[in-house]
């Protein structure tokens, strides 16, 4: 899979309401409600829920090393032959802006809006690290378990080749079941288009062993400045 960036955004469907027009409505006036309509909807989307408060895409579009679901992982066996370890990294670009008022279309103006500020936009990344443990029951690589608890370390590096090491994450989890998920937050913007970046990861079971992975990441947010560019325009006439 080709990563071009910015993922797309995933437009829900708005339900806006506008009043009855009072006269007959024509084919051009409709073809041009459509597209407020439209518009508007796709603004909606990119705007946050609770007003002025900044927002973040953590729960949606992400990119995982390996690519795939959830059981598709990377995986290494113990010297042994007894014990497997598997391990995925999901990297969550998170956008965050803030929303300006913006006034209702002259069809509509007691459905006020507010849009996306392309001028506050920037990225605030989340780490989820998915993992697998496997004991092997007397027979090499064969009839594998997924029982007990494990000491698991997380560990995660956002580099660029301009800025260096730009953020990283670490944790130690004690006592964690053999097959698991955790999401460990970035707590620091980054700008938007500052280029390209390499996502570094990696997943110990503390005794097994420790799976790597990188993936690129590109810091453009032209697909959402187009966005809210095109929410902005449909309040006018």
């Amino acid at each position: 899979m080709r990563y071009s960036g910015l993922l797309p955004v995933r437009v829900k469907a708005s339900h806006a309401s506008f009043r009855p027009a009072a006269t007959p409505v024509g084919p051009g006036m409709k073809r041009t409600r459509t597209a407020v309509l439209a518009l508007a909807a796709a603004a909606a989307a990119l705007a946050p829920a609770l007003g002025q408060t900044a927002a973040t895409a953590a729960e949606g579009p992400y990119l995982q090393d390996p690519g795939g679901g959830d059981g598709t992982m990377k995986s290494m066996w113990t010297g042994d032959d007894m014990h497997k370890v598997e391990a995925q990294l999901r990297f969550y670009p998170g956008i965050r802006y803030k929303t300006v008022a913006r006034p209702g279309h002259p069809d509509a103006p007691d459905y006020p809006r507010r849009t996306g500020d392309p001028k506050t936009l920037a990225w605030q990344p989340d780490f989820d690290f998915g993992w697998a443990v496997s004991d092997s029951m007397l027979v090499k690589k064969a009839v594998t378990t997924k029982d007990g608890r494990h000491p698991i370390v997380v560990h995660a590096v956002l580099r660029s080749a301009r800025h260096g090491k730009v953020l990283e994450v670490h944790r130690e989890l004690a006592d964690q079941p053999a097959k698991g998920r955790t999401k460990v937050p970035g707590n620091k913007r980054v700008a938007c288009d500052t280029g390209d970046y390499t996502v570094e990861w990696s997943v110990t079971r503390t005794g097994y062993g420790t799976l790597t992975g990188s993936m690129p990441w590109n810091a453009s947010c032209d697909d959402h400045r187009t966005a809210f560019s095109a929410g902005a325009g449909a309040g006018k006439g």
